[in-house]
């Protein structure tokens, strides 16, 4: 789905992009937007510097307003109204989930990140929420403050955060693959490009696998951070897709191990922990950076997916019994 109408951002998934695809089909749009890019621009403005009559300008605007990007007003000019453009989105994402088999389905659940059940922060560590920072910083005390449910970022040098899902999946399913996806990345001083750390996830307190983050990352802001967000401190971080199967776990497809969904011990009306940290063993221990929908790059929290189906001879009813059941 789309972010809200503030975002920088456009977000969609790959069937929900038909627009997108056609308004950027001409190059003489992609021009349009690169223009905008360095400011607003009125329908004369912009023909002049494509060379184009101000009809076919107007038409492209119309493509480009009807696909998200760009955002038009008209205003007083020197001679009479204008039309004035403005860019909507600086940044397009385009997501290509897996095809499910006809009979699957998904549960998705977004967990916000300051609502972890267990947490273990040491060295630099800290919490803020989109006005200010919760506590005070490099103290673990704060990670347990009331207001952590309001967290929007959160960091640490060493430890982890564990969060509680829910799973309400009728027991006549079974889950055919796992996702869990979120923004995240190293935690250095300030920020560092080239500060490797081996990230783990753990799933029902089974090690799934690990993704050495490059480094922390700044020099620019992120798209979503609140103004008050300090240049110095880390800005964005990578949006990382964990996920397992019935032969393994992945990080962005690539398998990282063995543990296959059997030995996370699933069980439906049964909650599911998922625990991120660095082990005090590991290679690289670089800390991390975990972004909420209102820090970063990317406007969303935890999201857990479950892709699902029937099992096999199970009995239709099952679904309805459970179903009234949650009712009453």
């Amino acid at each position: 789905m789309a972010t809200d109408a503030e975002s920088h951002i456009l977000e969609l998934r790959i069937d929900e992009a038909l627009d997108v695809f056609r308004a950027l089909a001409l190059e003489s749009r992609i021009v349009i937007l690169q223009l905008l890019a360095t400011g607003d621009k009125n329908i004369n403005e912009l023909g002049a510097a494509l060379g184009i009559s101000q009809p076919t300008v107007t038409k492209h605007i119309q493509q480009l307003e009807q696909a998200g990007l760009v955002r038009s007003e008209y205003m007083p000019g020197l001679q009479g109204m204008q039309k004035r453009c403005h860019l909507r989105r600086d940044r397009l994402i385009i997501q290509i989930p897996a095809q499910a088999s006809s009979d699957e389905r998904v549960d998705e659940v977004t967990m916000p990140i300051g609502l972890y059940t267990l947490a273990n922060p040491g060295g630099t560590c800290g919490l803020a929420n989109r006005t200010k920072f919760i506590g005070f910083l490099d103290k673990p005390q704060a990670f347990y403050a009331p207001e952590r449910a309001s967290a929007e970022i959160l960091w640490m040098a060493t430890g982890f955060v564990e969060y509680t899902f829910p799973n309400d999946l009728p027991t006549s399913m079974e889950i055919d693959r796992l996702e869990l996806s979120m923004e995240i990345c190293s935690e250095a001083p300030d920020h560092n490009p080239d500060w490797p750390s081996d990230i783990t996830v753990w799933i029902n307190d089974v090690e799934v696998g690990t993704w050495t983050s490059p480094g922390d990352f700044g020099g620019r802001r992120g798209l979503l951070n609140p103004d008050w967000w300090v240049e110095h401190m880390t800005q964005f971080g990578l949006l990382k897709i964990w996920s397992v199967d019935e032969v393994g776990s992945y990080v962005d497809g690539n398998q990282v191990s063995e543990v296959n969904l059997s030995k996370l011990f699933i069980v439906p009306q049964q909650p599911i922990t998922i625990r991120i940290g660095v082990k005090p063993d590991a290679e690289h221990q670089g800390g991390f950076n975990l972004f909420g929908r209102g820090f970063g790059n990317y406007a969303q929290d935890l999201v857990l997916r479950l892709i699902y189906s029937r099992k096999k001879g199970s009995d239709r009813r099952v679904d309805s019994l459970e179903a009234t059941s949650g009712e009453l």
